[in-house]
């Protein structure tokens, strides 16, 4: 098949699997065979089920309420025993149901950094509740709906100690599959792929991101760690090393052929590698972090999706992970002092009508982030500022118009603002 052609699959790839889907999680009525013995059961990420001779193998279990809803699913197609349990990193919505699926002599196997990642996760639960709530429901309809469908199940977020861990490399066989861990870093340090050697399958879940091909989250909105580009490179090329058939990531249906994942991985090493290059060059030649947010885009023949993690926050991370929060622009950095304190001020000196009629000029002629800041501190200074809320919300439709409904993240925050200030 000509280059021609591949990159247009991986153009279809990035273009067919957006990012404001990710707001609902699908909840299917039955598990579905996405490869042979390997069924799906989706939520805020899918869990799956590998079906053998000797029972089950369970990669990834869902919040703790979904778990009820994952394992309904999988129960009506292979009811056990479960064998084992691999979670493919510690983050809550990966581990939260591994104590309804574990049984008396299953196995629990994880990376060695697991207990670590799942203690940085109980460190800022209660923040992160708060954060969760611009992005995704936590009204509880959907635990609520899966209670009443599955009466009497527990629904406890667990938080598990594995049976076995490991550093880099860990393989069984069970009955008649051979299955491989490899150690690899991706969202999270804890991160791994579930290799079955024989059919050349990987489930990667959102190793990459849940989103493939796209841009990484080197630091999600809602709050993460920094993760690091060398590391996030290093495990891109272990997969390309594999020459995987298919590939089963967190979301969607899985991924086809060695030759469109292996172009696919490759457009993504080439993307991530290029706006961490560019962000250096531009650093030691003394270029503020702005501008290279601004300046740094991906060529042409390097285009990944962005619904997920963009290439201006790539930029902003990258910069900082090497800098730190000290951006040596202005003494102000050092203080706990906000700028916004000293707009105000200029709020109160120009006059807040003035600065609402300068607001809404700016927000006219496009500056809409200057006019956010104007209209902001408005606000503080008189909360029921009708006319000064009113351009909130014209700014962020317009930055929603203006490319921000294509990232899953900037979509949600945007859409929060606009409903929080049309009140």
């Amino acid at each position: 098949m000509a280059v021609s052609d591949i990159q247009q699959q991986v153009d279809d790839l990035i273009d067919t699997r957006p990012g404001k889907e990710l707001l609902t999680p699908n909840y299917e009525a039955v598990a579905l065979e996405v490869a042979p013995n390997i069924f799906r059961s989706s939520g805020t990420t899918a869990a799956y089920m590998i079906v053998h001779d000797q029972g089950r193998i369970i990669v990834n279990t869902g919040m703790g309420y979904e778990a009820v809803h994952h394992k309904a699913l999988f129960d009506a197609i292979c009811a056990g025993p479960t064998t084992h349990i691999l979670t493919t990193q510690a983050h809550v919505d990966h581990v939260g149901g591994v104590g309804l699926f574990r049984e008396p002599k299953t196995i629990y196997i994880a990376q060695a950094n697991n207990p670590a990642c799942q203690k940085d996760d109980a460190r800022i639960a209660n923040l992160r509740f708060q954060t969760a709530q611009v992005w995704f429901d936590v009204s509880g309809a959907a635990a609520g709906r899966i209670a009443r469908e599955n009466p009497g199940v527990p629904m406890r977020q667990d938080q598990p100690t594995p049976d076995v861990m490991f550093d880099d490399f860990y393989e069984f066989t069970v009955g008649n599959l051979e299955v491989q861990l490899i150690a690899a870093v991706g969202e999270t340090i804890d991160s791994m792929i579930v290799f079955l050697p024989t059919s050349r399958t990987a489930l990667i879940s959102n190793l990459l991101g849940p989103l493939f091909p796209h841009f990484p989250n080197f630091n999600t909105l809602r709050g993460d760690r920094y993760r690091l580009v060398e590391p996030y490179l290093e495990t891109v090329n272990k997969l390309r090393a594999l020459s995987v058939q298919t590939m089963i990531p967190g979301r969607h249906l899985p991924i086809e052929g060695v030759e469109l994942i292996d172009a696919s991985l490759e457009r993504l090493y080439g993307a991530v590698d290029f706006v961490h290059r560019e962000t250096l060059a531009g650093m030691n030649a003394g270029v503020d972090i702005y501008p290279l947010m601004q300046t740094i885009n991906l060529p042409p023949e390097l285009r990944v999706g962005q619904g997920y993690g963009k290439v201006a926050w790539g930029v902003r991370t990258i910069w900082e992970t090497y800098m730190g929060w000290f951006h040596l622009q202005s003494s102000t950095e050092l203080y706990p002092v906000t700028a916004s304190a000293a707009i105000d001020e200029l709020v109160l000196l120009a006059g807040v009508e003035e600065s609402g009629a300068r607001a809404r000029d700016l927000a006219a002629a496009g500056q809409l982030v200057e006019s956010i800041y104007i209209a902001e501190a408005i606000l503080r200074l008189q909360p029921d500022h009708v006319e000064a809320a009113a351009v909130l919300v014209t700014a962020h439709e317009a930055l929603l118009s203006a490319g921000g409904d294509i990232s899953f993240w900037e979509s949600g925050w945007l859409r929060n603002e606009i409903s929080k200030w049309s009140k």
